[in-house]
């Protein structure tokens, strides 16, 4: 207690005391009871409201004393708490400042302080880490056990996730004194359970996760995406695809990533029909430049459904490279040859890249081309390292017919293929007609 509020209990209890001596004088106390004390012989007689008077004033001498006496203890334990949470705050801004040592010695100080001793010792246990030693930050976590378990498995799993060892992270969590787990353990177990290739589990515990709120809404769908997509690739067999796609809320079945998930799997499975009419209907509802490409790369089948499909699309998505380079794919794998030139030219002019000039190169080549087929190859090989591509020069003087381009102009008419015997100006390239 306070030294002022002391002073006021004192105050309080003399003032108490004065009013109960006057009282207690008057002669007619008797009649609320008389209260005899025999001791060696001798009989002591009070009232009973003197009695309790007495008893009380006793108490109240027997409390100040203890308090007068316990004074310099309680002061001692106030300085000890005192310097305590300074060594916490200091450990916390050093650990923040990347002073791990001091940190760590600060830390371990404060947790002398039972009343933070968990917060203390855990990140001590961080700081000990980030300096790389491994076997104080062990020996912190042990120390941390005694004093709160659940912290400490926490921690544990959160390294243990660092260093690539999700099995244990899972095995950590799901000790039985740990249930149920608090938010945060269920966020790492999550993470775990993704890790560990069990995508599945970790998406059945999104309820739980979007009730303990403790990811931010965006955070959340994210998370549910990507388990989603990752649950799809795991699946074992077609049913259990089948059954894992059904329990998907809609607005994750027009997704790009799990939309795509589902179809590269269900392809994996020999389970193309699903996967094209599972893009089809998320294009329909939500256009996509990557579920559009990959319509186009799925392999041969329902192709002239396909090529309706992507030509309808055309009309409200005619910018899309990418469907151009679907459009493309499919007119390559039936045979139409010069109508997927035209189409991969143009897909190319839109900035399709290093696909579009792969695909160009299997069309000529098909067509027995192989000059022209290697050059669209250097091409892509050019894309990828974030080159421009060059303009394709027929070899054979004999051929004559305008073809390829250099393509990464959008705004410039597809230019013919240039004879190598055709004259150049006087930096070596082939004059454009």
């Amino acid at each position: 207690m306070k030294p002022l509020q002391s002073l006021i209990v004192l105050l309080l209890a003399v003032a108490v005391g004065v009013i109960g001596a006057q009282w207690l004088g008057a002669n007619d106390l008797r009649q609320y009871g008389e209260v005899i004390f025999r001791y060696g012989g001798t009989d002591y007689r009070s009232t009973l409201p003197q009695v309790v008077l007495l008893t009380l004033v006793v108490m109240l001498v027997l409390w100040l004393l203890w308090s007068l006496i316990a004074s310099p203890f309680r002061a001692w334990g106030r300085y000890r708490r005192k310097q305590g949470r300074v060594r916490l705050v200091d450990g916390l801004q050093a650990y923040e400042h990347g002073q791990w040592q001091r940190a760590e010695k600060l830390l371990d100080g404060a947790a002398q302080d039972e009343e933070v001793t968990a917060i203390a010792l855990t990140n001590a246990a961080r700081s000990a880490r980030a300096r790389g030693d491994d076997v104080t930050s062990q020996a912190y976590l042990q120390r941390l056990a005694t004093t709160d378990a659940t912290s400490q498995a926490l921690l544990r799993a959160e390294q243990q996730l660092a260093d690539d060892l999700p099995v244990d992270a899972i095995n950590t969590l799901d000790a039985a004194n740990l249930q149920p787990l608090p938010p945060r353990g269920l966020w790492l177990r999550s993470e775990a359970l993704a890790r560990a290739g069990r995508a599945h589990e970790a998406y059945g515990q999104l309820g739980a996760l979007r009730q303990s709120k403790v990811l931010p809404a965006d955070a959340l769908t994210t998370l549910e995406a990507r388990l989603a997509a990752q649950a799809l690739l795991e699946a074992a067999d077609v049913n259990a695809l089948a059954a894992q796609w059904e329990t998907m809320p809609k607005t994750l079945r027009s997704d790009p990533a799990v939309v795509s998930a589902y179809a590269a799997r269900a392809v994996a499975l020999d389970w193309d029909e699903p996967a094209l009419l599972a893009l089809e209907q998320a294009l329909d509802q939500r256009w996509s430049d990557e579920l559009v490409e990959l319509y186009g790369v799925l392999p041969a089948s329902r192709l002239a459904t396909r090529d309706a499909n992507l030509v309808r699309w055309r009309r409200t998505h005619g910018d899309s490279s990418a469907l151009l380079l679907a459009q493309g794919r499919v007119a390559l794998a039936q045979g139409r040859h010069e109508e997927a030139e035209v189409l991969l030219h143009e897909a190319i002019a839109g900035g399709a890249g290093a696909s579009a000039w792969e695909a160009l190169g299997a069309s000529l080549l098909a067509r027995g081309e192989p000059q022209l087929a290697a050059q669209c190859l250097t091409n892509a090989l050019r894309e990828q390292r974030g080159e421009d591509s060059v303009a394709l020069v027929r070899t054979d003087a004999l051929a004559s017919a305008p073809r390829a381009t250099v393509e990464e102009q959008v705004m410039t008419p597809v230019p013919p293929v240039y004879d190598a015997r055709e004259p150049r100006d006087e930096n070596g390239f082939p004059r454009v007609p």
